[in-house]
């Protein structure tokens, strides 16, 4: 019982303790340094991550929270001792996701508020995070290409742009 109480009050210390880190994507995604991880990414391997975002952001105003567990899902693996140079990553923005990326003067229009996220766009570029989003998702919504962030990449669809990254071994996680 002695044990279980100090273990018990030393988890609480770290958790009291805890600041986010930031080690690759620089201001989003931060992250927890805990005390003693059981599982950890491989350092040796190499990781080949797409990622699927498709969800509406409910707080426009707001940086959109699936859109950041990108960072998150790099930083994490750079935390976890995996090199940046070891880790690729690519974003897929579809459905209702895709009124998200837009530049300001349209985000202005459309949520009276500057687009929160594309300073994110611009960190995870600089990561080497790569984003892309789905044509089929701008014609259906009427997005002009033109008034895309321009940290983002078109791609035919958000179905071919994961199939095609899945064939090249990229592993798929669905947010």
């Amino acid at each position: 019982m002695k044990y279980c109480l100090f273990f018990l009050l030393f988890l609480l210390s770290i958790a009291g303790r805890s600041q986010k880190v930031y080690p690759l994507v620089k201001g989003f995604g931060g992250v927890n340094a805990v005390a003693l991880p059981v599982e950890k990414p491989d350092p040796g391997q190499t990781y080949n991550i797409v990622v699927e975002v498709n969800t509406d952001n409910p707080k426009p105003e707001m940086v959109h929270e699936l859109l950041e567990k990108i960072a998150s899902i790099a930083n994490l693996h750079v935390l976890g001792g995996v090199s940046p140079e070891r880790l690729h990553i690519v974003g897929v923005i579809h459905g209702p996701a895709a009124m998200f990326l837009q530049h300001d003067s349209v985000y202005l229009r459309k949520y009276n508020v500057p687009n929160p996220n594309l300073p994110l766009f611009s960190a995870l570029k600089k990561a080497g995070v790569r984003m892309l989003v789905c044509a089929q998702s701008m014609v259906k919504r009427n997005i002009d290409p033109a008034t895309i962030a321009p940290e983002l990449e078109i791609a035919l669809s958000a179905m071919t742009a994961i199939s095609t990254y899945q064939r090249r071994g990229y592993m798929l996680l669905k947010l």
